[in-house]
């Protein structure tokens, strides 16, 4: 069984006014508290693994993920710590995919070698855009000089496979600067781009104050909806024209560098995760359900005073939903008929009706041989989509 692995690290150099993550600025005198914490968690997973109800192996990891927040803003050696905790606890497959997450700026002269030495083959630059103004507005500390300098630093250290991360919908974005930012990331020939329409909800400073209408942190220079959509089109149009080709919602690749970590999550793969809101997956260790999540608290004070793991029992009913939802994320699809041997022709059957309705909405694509995905609509309104697949909690009784 292959295992992933999820490290959260909280920690930012600013927190930018669209971020809805559990995390923050926080003082350095915390982070080794926090990575003594992380290192014990990895150290005590079995036993973890045993109180939640899942089935934990003699498991291969071949996959680990060090996101926040901003990894690279701990020092080299509390990063070091972390990944020697999870080589003493798991053995790691001999081509695992090592990502860090860094914001361009944070990349020290000593931070290259020590990510060298500790085997991360793949680092995920959190740009958001190309045009200054854009990124200054939403908080981001630098420029994209900043970004270019890096990504040419990255590549003399030997690190090829890099990840360049874009936003939608930022203030001051006109469709003209969001051209100049997909064209810059194309001549950097990174060849992984994570594509994310801006989030309007009230867990970020930006969100609350475009939902109050305000004018706070430029929310009244945030593009409008069918703007940010127009965007996304156009990048998905871009990119796949540059053969950086689309394989999920918010993600496209050339070929072959397509992220094994986040296929894990869509594909329903067993991860652990650890750190402030880290969330994990494993099967279920008894017949009685399908899987079992946990996730930890999302505050870095009840985490580290070591509050307890918030379980979820996915039961087969629920499993066979995360099958719809996470699964129609990938641009290939599924098959219904591999559904179907795995959770029961009846199951499949009390769905098909909200397939058929999708594919009429021109929402889902439908081919002869019963494979079904997502159409360009779809994936605009995926939300609904994967809406129409949840049971209400109350008519999952017995299943």
């Amino acid at each position: 069984m292959s295992l992933g692995i999820y490290i959260s690290v909280p920690f930012c150099r600013t927190k930018c006014s669209y971020c809805n993550f559990a995390s923050d600025v926080f003082s350095k005198a915390v982070f080794e508290k926090y990575v003594d914490r992380v290192c014990t968690d990895i150290a005590d997973c079995g036993r973890t693994a045993e109180e939640m109800g899942g089935r934990l192996e003699e498991a291969t990891v071949d996959s680990i993920y060090l996101g926040g927040g901003t990894p690279t803003v701990l020092e080299p050696r509390q990063l070091r710590r972390m990944f020697e905790a999870v080589r003493a606890q798991f053995s790691l497959a001999a081509r695992a995919e090592v990502t860090v997450e860094c914001a361009p700026g944070t990349l020290s002269p000593e931070m290259l070698p020590m990510l060298a030495e500790c085997g991360v083959n793949r680092v995920s630059l959190g740009v958001q855009s190309f045009v200054d103004i854009e990124a200054r507005a939403v908080g981001r500390l630098h420029k994209s000089t900043t970004t270019l300098d890096d990504i040419a630093r990255l590549r003399a250290s030997g690190m090829e496979n890099i990840n360049i991360d874009l936003i939608a919908g930022l203030p001051h974005q006109t469709a003209e600067s969001w051209k100049r930012s997909l064209e810059q990331t194309i001549d950097t020939e990174a060849p992984h781009v994570s594509v994310y329409m801006l989030e309007v909800d009230e867990d970020s400073r930006l969100g609350r104050e475009l939902i109050a209408g305000g004018t706070r942190y430029h929310a009244h220079f945030v593009p409008d909806e069918d703007a940010v959509a127009d965007y996304y089109l156009v990048a998905c149009e871009t990119l796949n024209a540059a053969g950086i080709a689309q394989y999920e919602i918010s993600n496209f690749a050339q070929a072959g560098f397509e992220s094994r970590h986040n296929l894990k999550y869509w594909t329903r793969q067993p991860y652990l995760g650890f750190g402030v809101d880290a969330h994990s997956m494993l099967l279920s260790a008894s017949g009685e359900s399908e899987a079992v999540r946990f996730a930890s608290a999302d505050s870095l004070e009840k985490y580290i005073a070591g509050a307890p793991l918030q379980k979820t029992v996915v039961s087969r009913r629920a499993a066979l939903e995360e099958v719809f939802f996470l699964g129609l994320r990938v641009n290939r699809g599924m098959t219904l008929r591999e559904i179907g041997t795995k959770f029961g022709q009846r199951e499949l059957q009390a769905l098909l009706p909200i397939v058929d309705d999708l594919v009429e909405r021109g929402l889902l694509a439908r081919t002869s041989d019963d494979w079904i995905c997502l159409t360009p609509p779809g994936r605009l309104l995926s939300n609904e989509v994967f809406q129409a697949f949840l049971v209400p909690v109350e008519t999952r009784a017995g299943s």
